[in-house]
């Protein structure tokens, strides 16, 4: 399967996992990400955006430094800037963030469910699937145009930079 399709097939499969959104980065260089997927509600990335709080948002924070997985309620002590309650505003309640650190790579992926924390198999599948996102666009190649279109009807949008293709 080419890095597109499966993509897009990772993604379809976090939409579901994550009905409250997620922010996926792949190849995380300093604090910019060769591809970013975010589905959050629009109203919450616009804040977050707006307030700066990428720099503050203890997910990421945990995730540029710790590889594997971790409950957002247990990030609540570095959460000196209230990003976790601010989310909680939008729906964006029961969090998990899951990071990859290898060869010099980061990939990290924060998502949420507003309904219940997730189950076991579910935080081992979003493993999984970061892990298939991750190798897949380690090439740094275009994902195609096709994609833009699929992402749009799944409610994702996309950021890509610094790829060759």
């Amino acid at each position: 399967m080419d890095a597109g399709k499966l993509v897009i097939a990772a993604l379809a499969r976090l939409v579901e996992i994550a009905p409250a959104g997620f922010a996926i980065g792949l190849h995380v260089r300093f604090t910019a990400a060769t591809y970013m997927f975010e589905s959050y509600p629009q109203a919450w990335r616009d804040l977050y955006a707006r307030e700066g709080m990428l720099m503050r948002d203890p997910t990421v924070l945990w995730a540029m430094h710790h590889a594997g997985a971790k409950p957002w309620e247990e990030l609540a002590e570095i959460d000196g800037a209230g990003v976790l309650s601010r989310a909680r505003e939008f729906g964006v309640i029961h969090g998990h963030t899951r990071s990859i650190h290898e060869n010099g790579d980061i990939s990290f992926g924060g998502l949420a469910r507003s309904d219940r924390p997730f189950t076991a198999a579910e935080i081992d599948e979003i493993g999984e699937i970061l892990q298939q996102m991750h190798d897949a666009t380690a090439r740094r190649q275009t994902l195609g145009t096709g994609l833009s279109a699929r992402l749009r009807d799944m409610a994702v949008v996309m950021t890509e930079r610094g790829t060759e293709g």
